[in-house]
């Protein structure tokens, strides 16, 4: 049996699924590279399976320190926009044979994921400073 290369199971799995972009994908498989390269740092004596929230713990913060306050919109861009969009691009490159899962491993478990406002556009949004820390002071009609 011959093995398919990355760029072909793309094309396969982009001909039965459009709703995200190709770049989407590759941008998976890089997230899921850092993840396993984070996990080798601090747990050398796991084994390679990642589950869903570590994947996409990895996916999180690989897609801030790439993109920054844009990886809200270039995710979106490419039509990923919750956890479950990353499981859907994972189960469409398990069902092509490019990522494997075992038996524990379900689409539902990405659903228990983080909210994408949160993720990607919180941590970019300014901080409230109060101008003074002093009650505010209270001015009565007729004083």
């Amino acid at each position: 049996m011959q093995s398919v290369s990355f760029p072909e199971a793309l094309d396969a799995v982009l001909n039965r699924d459009a709703r995200y972009d190709r770049e989407a994908y590759v941008f998976l498989r890089d997230a899921l590279e850092f993840s396993l390269k984070k996990r080798r740092k601090s747990r050398k004596d796991e084994p390679g399976d990642i589950p869903a929230a570590e994947l996409l713990d990895g996916f999180r913060l690989y897609a801030l320190k790439e993109f920054g306050p844009m990886a809200h919109l270039v995710l979106g861009y490419w039509g990923v926009r919750s956890c479950d969009d990353i499981g859907n691009l994972v189960f469409n490159l398990v069902d092509a044979s490019v990522f494997s899962k075992t038996e524990r491993d379900t689409a539902a478990e990405f659903r228990a994921g983080f909210d994408f406002d949160e993720a990607f556009l919180a941590p970019f949004r300014p901080q409230r400073k109060k101008l003074s820390t002093s009650p505010p002071h209270v001015v009565e009609r007729g004083s």
